[in-house]
């Protein structure tokens, strides 16, 4: 078992490679009576073209991973939801772009709970009649979101900015796509990206380093899990134009709602330019336009936006796009003064002050969420599969320059890659 010291921050991790190849990291936190636990796999909606090893690339219906995820609960002896909620426990699960999330919170039988996570995840159980049963239910949630105006206004924009690039799908796939998912489909997505050597546990709380690790190690020594090939994912060349400049939906809202969008050509493979770039251009976004900054102000006493408004950045080796905006009585108004501000910015270029108390600001959240389990358990694993360290972001923070913020303001901001997306009041 390796010791990860991270004396900045005060935390010390234990590291263990399993022999199959599942990772597992713990972080013992004094005092702390809640345990959370993640069982993460690097498989997401975006994974719908892979091969494994020299084997043939193969395509799969879209929303496949979330479909699994779905499906992993139900056991043959019935839900697993019941079986975690009879040992104290809060289970839950989710499907990203890029990671499938299995997890528990609890403040008692942590090794029995920790036992039937790593167990339900690794002994999947898929019928026909079970999958058919399946579609069913998915369709309606897929349905449930087609009236979610926050899911349509985010999610038209991501279809808005990409043409070919397997984001712009709904992370639940379509109506038309679930109906092509069968057992065997299924089967083979779990074998391929449900190997431990493509996962990672990750269990944080109130917990000892040494009685974690042999559990886990005498779980994984009792099954068997052939060598596996590494994984292979295929995406279309993505253009760099943006595939909608502007999509309108209108469903019953009391206020529209209106997103912009900057595409950029793709992230980096060199995880330490990833985080680079991806904290830099938070910070700039957080001093350009965070609820704070003069030009939110003025927007809001103007009551073109709500408190609802807000931005993110979203980047990977295959995709980087920054996401503004909430909603507002006029979505026109809206994008002609942000465009306008971010121009005169972009000229002018933001201040020390600014930035030196937007980068405090930043680094004070990160030390509180260092507070949360739950937010440690899941920006640990995102961070993880993306090769960086979430213990290793302060003095990325305080080594980023003012002069990096303002070139990344004026490369990010190309109105030539800016999409729109609106939800507009229904018509009558």
């Amino acid at each position: 078992m390796e010791t990860l010291a991270y004396p900045g921050v005060q935390e010390k991790l234990y590291r263990e490679v399993m022999p199959n190849g599942l990772e597992v990291v713990v972080l013992p936190k004094q005092g702390f009576s809640k345990t959370y636990a993640t069982f993460a796999t690097k498989y997401g909606s975006i994974d719908n073209r892979f091969a494994v090893g020299e084997q043939s690339p193969i395509s799969v219906p879209d929303g496949i991973a979330h479909f699994l995820e779905h499906k992993m609960f139900e056991e043959p002896t019935g839900d697993i939801f019941a079986t975690f909620a009879s040992q104290g426990a809060s289970a839950n699960a989710f499907t990203s772009f890029d990671r499938t999330v299995y997890l528990f919170s609890a403040t008692e039988q942590i090794d029995a709970n920790l036992r039937t996570l790593i167990d339900f995840v690794q002994n999947p159980y898929f019928t026909d009649e079970n999958v058919e049963k399946e579609k069913g239910i998915i369709e309606q949630e897929i349905n449930m979101y087609r009236d979610n105006a926050d899911w349509r206004v985010y999610f038209g924009l991501i279809d808005a900015l990409y043409h070919k690039h397997p984001i712009h799908i709904d992370i639940a796939g379509t109506v038309e796509s679930i109906y092509q998912i069968d057992k065997e489909t299924l089967y083979r997505c779990y074998e391929t990206f449900y190997h431990p050597s493509n996962m990672f546990l990750f269990v944080v709380g109130g917990i000892e380093p040494d009685a974690v690790m042999k559990l886990v190690r005498e779980n994984q020594a009792a099954k068997s899990f052939e060598p596996q090939g590494e994984i292979s994912r295929f995406f279309d060349a993505e253009p760099e134009s943006v595939k909608i400049p502007r999509k309108v939906t209108e469903l019953p809202v009391s206020m529209p709602k209106c997103m912009i969008g900057f595409k950029e050509a793709r992230g980096s493979n060199d995880p330490t330019e990833l985080l680079r770039t991806e904290l830099t251009t938070k910070l700039m976004l957080e001093a350009l336009l965070g609820s704070s900054s003069p030009i939110y102000h003025a927007l809001y006493d103007d009551n073109l936006i709500s408190d609802s408004f807000g931005h993110e950045f979203n980047s990977s080796e295959d995709y980087a796009f920054s996401v503004v905006g909430g909603e507002t009585r006029d979505p026109d108004e809206l994008i002609r003064r942000l465009r306008e501000a971010i121009e005169g910015a972009k000229a002018s270029g933001l201040d020390q002050e600014t930035f030196e108390r937007t980068k405090r600001k930043k680094i004070g959240g990160y030390l509180r969420m260092l507070n949360s389990p739950e937010a440690i358990a899941g920006e640990f694993t995102r961070y993880r599969f993306r090769g960086a360290d979430l213990f290793k972001l302060v003095p990325v923070y305080e080594d980023i320059t003012l002069d990096e913020a303002n070139a990344r303001l004026r490369s990010h901001f190309d109105w030539n890659r800016m999409a729109v997306s609106i939800v507009a009041k229904e018509a009558k």
